[in-house]
């Protein structure tokens, strides 16, 4: 779908509504492209489980030494 930048300025919302999966609006000035609108995969976020790492990481010895080069950014 083509649409002029003067359109787009004053249907964004709903051209942004518009959208299916997959699909672009160009924006044109001039009937020259100058932007496409294209839609986002939508990916659902899971939601975190406190302690699902746990064990994940080990630490094998206790090292300090590099806190020693920001010395000058602590209290």
């Amino acid at each position: 779908m083509y649409v002029s930048i003067n359109e787009a300025q004053l249907r964004l919302p709903e051209l942004i509504k518009q959208l299916a999966m997959n699909d672009e609006i160009v924006i044109t000035e001039e009937e020259r492209p100058i932007a496409r609108l294209v839609s986002q995969a939508y990916t659902k976020q899971h939601n975190r489980i406190p302690g699902s790492a746990k064990g994940k990481l080990r630490i094998i010895t206790e090292d300090t030494a590099h806190l020693d080069d920001f010395k000058d950014y602590m209290p």
